[in-house]
């Protein structure tokens, strides 16, 4: 099943996984070693990651290690610059908008 890349980094646990070995690849005891859940756990995550394809298992001897393919974060960027753009205009009108609406004269009655 191929998963949806905003379910993988909706999870603080994967983020972290996906901080941990955008650096340097991991073998799985590695990154398990750095959390506090337990070691299935961990494998249910880096699953999520593999099938979102932010994440790719490679076989070095008898250790399996992660690898960073962030890629796919590209769909997130896109996504989350389109609401940027129309949030930033949406603030820019009110900002003009109070502008204004403070510069305008007062009637004294």
């Amino acid at each position: 099943m191929r998963r949806d890349v905003f379910q993988a980094i909706a999870d603080p646990t994967r983020r972290a996984i996906i901080n941990m070995v955008a650096y340097q690849s991991m073998n799985l005891n590695t990154v398990a070693e750095n959390f506090d859940i337990s070691r299935p756990a961990i494998s249910k995550h880096i699953k999520i990651l593999t099938e979102c394809g932010l994440i790719v298992i490679k076989q070095q001897g008898r250790e399996r290690y992660c690898e960073a393919h962030l890629q796919q974060l590209q769909e997130v960027n896109e996504w989350t610059t389109h609401f940027k753009t129309f949030w930033t205009q949406k603030l820019d009108a009110l900002e003009n908008f109070l502008e204004q609406d403070t510069n305008k004269p007062t009637e004294n009655k």
